[in-house]
């Protein structure tokens, strides 16, 4: 890619479709990138992650603050593939990783730049523990928008772990054990 290549790809205007799929004045488009299957685009926006597909239709937000992990995997023409692995909360203060979801990508344009940004300015701190015996639990404090306080969660390794008294004993003690360290005295 040129340099005047580069230049005009940051300052092109989404396609029409896609903000017009985007239709709340309070969310911006802030970077897209062409999707090879199916047509249509992933969008990342002032709120978080979008599918928009070729009809204009708009599937439900992914907010920044609900991407456990989004990885992106680079071709050599300008492509290639975004793996985002959405969050859940299934209890308060713990939440679970859902599938990850593969967007397979023509044009990614400066989509992966806007996505590790607006992930990584959702955490604040994120630390792995290890459990008894086995597997571990992620202890992460995130932004969350409209909200003054950091949001701490849990994230268990194994699904199972969830279940046992033991493991969510030592990840509620870990957690507060944190949270107790990252308040100032």
């Amino acid at each position: 890619m040129t340099f005047l290549d580069g230049l005009r790809r940051r300052f092109a205007r989404p396609p029409e479709v896609v903000r017009a799929a985007v239709a709340d004045p309070d969310e911006q488009v802030l970077a897209w990138g062409a999707r090879a299957r199916d047509g249509g685009w992933l969008v990342a926006t002032s709120r978080g992650l979008r599918t928009v597909d070729a009809a204009g239709g708009a599937a439900a937000l992914l907010p920044w603050h609900e991407v456990g992990h989004a990885r992106w995997a680079a071709t050599n023409d300008g492509g290639g593939s975004f793996t985002v692995t959405p969050l859940t909360e299934v209890e308060p203060g713990v939440q679970a990783r859902l599938p990850a979801v593969r967007h397979v990508l023509t044009d990614a344009g400066e989509l992966p730049a806007v996505v590790r940004r607006r992930v990584d300015q959702t955490i604040v701190t994120s630390r792995r523990t290890p459990l008894p015996g086995r597997g571990g639990v992620v202890l992460v404090a995130r932004r969350v928008p409209g909200q003054a306080e950091r949001e701490w969660t849990v994230v268990f390794d194994d699904d199972a772990d969830r279940d046992d008294p033991v493991a969510r004993e030592t990840a509620r003690q870990k957690l507060a054990e944190t949270v107790a360290a990252e308040q100032p005295d």
